[in-house]
């Protein structure tokens, strides 16, 4: 339960201090006293995102503190999971900076607000006015008949049969739409293939073709001055090589007269054997140069296979074309797999809609089952509350598909009237009738939660006199299994409260306002509610009643 509520900073507050006890708490107050400030701070600690806007003095941190009493509503795996420290009574803590960040702790360790959303939702449902408007909506009325079914288990696991289900069809539409897609390129990627196949391409080769084009083209060229250097260096008698043994002979006759000479000599022969093997080599590089057109036009041919490829697929090297032949080789494979791939998937998909189906069919029948008890539960209520001929009535209807919370739609029909058939709850109720039937569904929605604490923010909008009195006997005895803080504008439902608040304005000397809350006496509690019977003109009729509806 909520213990206590501290607020700095906030709105129109500037400090509050709350503390809640068990059972029903009320909470009254002129219109735009603040009541929904309050409900605001509030939504903070629970997870609600905010900004600059909130702060009163936009020079110093807003800061929103509550206190709740948690043992016994089975919360320790939800702290051990986030690693939080239990604690009996656990501190919830928002603070808001001046330049927009927010920071949000449990028991004094930081935590986001996914985390503090959780949790949130553990502790407290908050029903503000706007929420009437959610009635109509099928996500609330199927999550009303869900929580009277019992079976949170099977739902949880519907949702992760469910997402499994949607995952497994995703991929096989995926795969299916490649085997559509890879099939209709099939036959080119097979012709691409087959044509990179009888090229048979050798990596390394286009460098060594195009040095072989070059000497091939200047075939000629190269054996005439291969030719011409050989004569030079040794057939012609006044070749290098003659010359050389000449010179060589002549230092030698010279050698026991001129001790350098020997050396020269030496030198020279070494020239002449360097001079020898460059000969060889000559003649060799002369006798491998062939004048081959046959060779030529293979080269040539060869080579503009090759570049066509490369233009062909916006390559410049042959290494590029190989590696593009075995993607080509990869993509036909997997292609060709395809079939088996896709029966694969099938399996896997036919298996996540077995488990869905059966999870979805046992959830539609347990709402079934369910729905007639919540009708007359119901209808029982809402003629308790005024309303003899009221008629309440659950539609649950197969869906072609799944979706998040089964195989059903949930519908809510109605009739205050003996002689119109049930309609759709929000299209046909007036705004008095729905708030009568939302506090019906809250009260039996609230018994099954296992919430500590519910708000109710003028849940009884619409109603006066003897149903408002009713409206206030249900919240009353909600409060017996749950602790209610519950806002008003109605003196029957005000006098229901075991604590009683009453929030106002105050002007400080410097003309500024800020939203205080008091809790009551036994004497002021009669004045409060005397003035919400009479007005500001409180008469003594007021204060007689007043006294009247707070008789235990």
């Amino acid at each position: 339960m909520l213990q206590t509520l501290s607020i700095e900073n906030y709105a129109l507050i500037e400090k509050l201090d709350i503390t809640f006890p068990q059972g029903l708490s009320i909470i009254t107050g002129e219109t735009g006293a603040g009541k929904s400030i309050l409900l605001g701070a509030l939504s903070l600690i629970l997870g609600q995102r905010a900004d600059t806007s909130a702060l009163k003095d936009n020079s110093c941190n807003c800061m929103v503190e509550a206190v709740f009493a948690i043992d016994g509503y089975g919360l320790e795996e939800f702290f051990a999971d986030n690693d939080l420290d239990y604690e009996s009574n656990t501190a919830i803590r928002r603070v808001i900076s001046p330049n927009g960040k927010s920071r949000a702790f449990i028991n004094q360790l930081p935590v986001n607000l996914n985390v503090l959303k959780e949790l949130g939702e553990r502790l407290i449902d908050i029903h503000s006015q706007h929420q009437n408007l959610l009635i109509g909506a099928t996500a609330f009325q199927t999550a009303v008949v869900d929580a009277q079914a019992n079976h949170a288990a099977t739902l949880a696991s519907y949702k992760q049969a469910f997402k499994a289900y949607r995952e497994a069809l995703s991929t096989l539409n995926e795969w299916k739409n490649k085997a559509q897609q890879a099939g209709a390129e099939y036959d080119y990627l097979l012709f691409q293939r087959n044509e990179l196949d009888a090229v048979q391409l050798q990596a390394g080769e286009q460098q060594t073709l195009e040095e072989e084009l070059k000497q091939l083209t200047h075939a000629g060229e190269i054996k005439t001055a291969l030719g011409k250097i050989n004569f030079l260096l040794a057939e012609d008698e006044l070749s290098t090589e003659h010359l050389l043994r000449d010179a060589i002979h002549t230092l030698q006759k010279i050698v026991p007269v001129l001790q350098p000479a020997q050396e020269l000599a030496e030198r020279l022969s070494s020239a002449r054997i360097e001079l020898r093997d460059i000969n060889n080599e000559i003649e060799t590089l002369n006798g491998r140069t062939n004048l081959s057109p046959e060779r030529l036009e293979l080269v040539e041919s060869r080579l503009n296979t090759i570049y066509s490829l490369q233009q062909k697929h916006h390559l410049h090297t042959v290494e590029e074309l190989i590696t593009l032949h075995e993607q080509i080789k990869e993509k036909l494979g997997s292609i060709e797999n395809f079939d088996q791939t896709l029966a694969q998937l099938q399996q896997v998909h036919d298996q996540q809609l077995k488990m869905v189906s059966s999870l979805a069919e046992k959830i539609s029948e347990q709402r079934k089952k369910t729905a007639p008890a919540i009708e007359q539960h119901i209808t029982g209520m809402l003629q308790h509350l005024g309303m003899p001929h009221a008629v309440f009535r659950i539609v649950i209807d197969d869906t072609e598909d799944f979706h998040a919370n089964g195989k059903n739609t949930v519908t809510f029909l109605f009739s205050a009237n003996k002689e119109i058939a049930p309609q759709e709850l929000s299209r046909i109720a007036s705004g008095g009738e729905i708030s009568r039937v939302m506090l019906c569904l809250k009260s039996l929605m609230a018994r099954n939660s296992g919430l500590p604490t519910m708000i109710f923010d003028e849940i009884d909008t619409g109603v006066s006199g003897d149903i408002a009195d009713k409206m206030g006997d249900i919240v009353y005895d909600l409060s017996k299994s749950m602790q209610v803080i519950n806002i008003t504008h109605l003196p029957q439902v005000a006098s229901k409260g075991e604590a009683h608040f009453v929030v106002y304005k105050q002007e400080n000397a410097a003309g500024a306002t800020t939203t205080r809350i008091k809790a009551l006496n036994a004497d002021e509690r009669v004045m409060e509610i005397a003035k919400m019977l009479s007005g500001q003109n409180i008469t003594q009729a007021a204060i007689d009643n007043a006294r009247e509806l707070l008789k235990p």
